[in-house]
């Protein structure tokens, strides 16, 4: 049995339909949840099935407290943490799964992640520090950026990365529910890399595992948007007041 959940504001109708259909299209025992943090509900009447479960928050609690919410009713093997703009066939979370039977110090595992167009995306990072932060916005040290994104490493290969972008987190639930899902002091953004730092201190490790890949569209809100990255800069700090900024 397997539980997703996917937390959904004002998305593109066109783009989430074909990532709830990309969960569906697996063919084990599966629930996925809705989560949605927009202030209409119009989204509800396009998905109608006995395996998904629609909630409406009503307004926006925020990445990690919208997928919180549905943590005390799963009871499933695994569960996926899903952005609603990714794709991938049928078979991929088999994979995954089996990776993570194969791994029981693993507490989740995320594929390889492209573009679009097909050109990878380097979701492997190493744990975040206060100049990395500087470096990604004015662009001081070209090779410290590939350093932190482990472009130095053979990345056809599965490894334990510090952390990983979470668009596609598939989790041994009660792992998850050990770790009491996100810290909801992060709004948005941030919470990806403290989750993985919260799991290494419990003495377990995460999986990048390239064998199988998926699509994800990454619009890189906040880079595009003034609140976006607002928020983004507050969910950093927040991060290293709790983690210490090397």
């Amino acid at each position: 049995m397997i539980t997703a959940s996917i937390v959904l504001f004002n998305d593109d109708l066109e783009i989430l339909e074909k990532t709830v259909n990309s969960f569906l299209n697996t063919s084990i025992k599966k629930k996925l949840y809705l989560i949605d943090n927009s202030n209409s509900n119009k989204l509800e009447a396009f998905f109608k099935s006995p395996e998904i479960e629609y909630l409406f928050v009503g307004k926006n609690i925020g990445f990690g407290a919208a997928h919180n919410l549905v943590l005390n009713k799963i009871s499933s093997n695994f569960h996926l943490i899903l952005n609603p703009d990714v794709v991938f066939s049928s078979g991929v979370i088999s994979f995954l799964i089996a990776a993570l039977h194969e791994n029981p110090y693993v507490t989740f595992v995320t594929p390889k992640v492209m573009y679009p167009s097909t050109k990878p995306q380097y979701i492997c990072r190493k744990h975040p520090t206060f100049f990395d932060l500087l470096n990604r916005k004015l662009k001081i040290s070209k090779n410290q950026f590939l350093n932190r994104e482990y472009r130095d490493r053979d990345l056809q290969k599965p490894f334990h990365p510090d952390f990983i972008h979470g668009c596609f987190m598939l989790f041994k639930t009660t792992d998850l529910q050990t770790l009491k899902g996100f810290d909801e002091r992060f709004f948005l953004y941030m919470e990806d890399a403290d989750i993985c730092r919260r799991i290494y201190k419990s003495g377990k490790k995460i999986l990048f595992y390239p064998k199988v890949e998926i699509i994800h569209q990454h619009q890189q809100g906040s880079s595009k948007s003034i609140k976006l990255f607002i928020i983004h800069a507050s969910s950093a700090i927040k991060y290293f007041l709790k983690w210490g900024f090397n």
